[in-house]
């Protein structure tokens, strides 16, 4: 109320509908709004994907993976949810400057979709995953990770956590065969449980 904000700002709380989020980031952005996400941390900053993905200037913690996603000024904003006021003044600093420069929105929603579409997107994720996996493959080949000791480990997981879970498992020669009336034919034996599980 003291600074009349009523019909012009929304707190959106956790939304599990992706299309209705799709919808709800477009409109926002239709209306030249922004997204602020005011965590203290974020791991990677999905949200922050999304609202830039559909145009809208996007402001986020500069904790963890929004400060990677966003350049600052350029993309988006970086905010410092510890620092409550001087978030406040780069917000109210963008929203001064699309007052006197219509264009400043766009440019920062070009930048933020630029920035979505050059290092954000799944045919990017597609093509990265086998070079990942190999680095992966080559530093597990040439590291000093004790082969002995891991199998031991793995073998302890197996037969700790796995067997009695693997146990429950009703296997098809568990159901007694069919036999003919008044036949003595006992049940074909269970095959024993592998020792290893690799």
């Amino acid at each position: 109320e003291q600074y009349k904000l009523k019909g012009d700002m929304r707190w959106i709380v956790e939304q599990k509908n992706r299309v209705r989020n799709g919808e709800l980031y477009r409109m926002i952005a239709d209306s030249k709004g922004a997204f602020v996400q005011p965590a203290l941390y974020e791991a990677f900053g999905l949200t922050v994907v999304e609202a830039m993905t559909c145009g809208l200037p996007t402001f986020a913690t500069c904790n963890g993976g929004p400060s990677e996603i966003i350049k600052h000024g350029k993309s988006g904003f970086h905010i410092d949810p510890y620092h409550g006021a001087a978030a406040a003044n780069i917000i109210a600093d963008f929203f001064d400057k699309c007052a006197k420069d219509p264009g400043y929105w766009q440019r920062i929603s070009k930048g933020g979709l630029e920035r979505i579409y050059s290092r954000y997107t799944w045919e990017i994720y597609a093509k990265r995953l086998p070079t990942l996996s190999s680095v992966y493959s080559f530093w597990k080949r040439v590291s000093n990770l004790d082969r002995a000791e891991t199998k031991r480990y793995l073998e302890m997981l197996y037969v700790l956590r796995m067997r009695p879970l693997i146990e429950k498992v009703p296997l098809t020669v568990d159901d007694p065969e069919p036999t003919e009336a008044g036949s003595n034919i006992p049940p074909s034996p269970k095959p024993p449980l592998p020792r290893h599980f690799f």
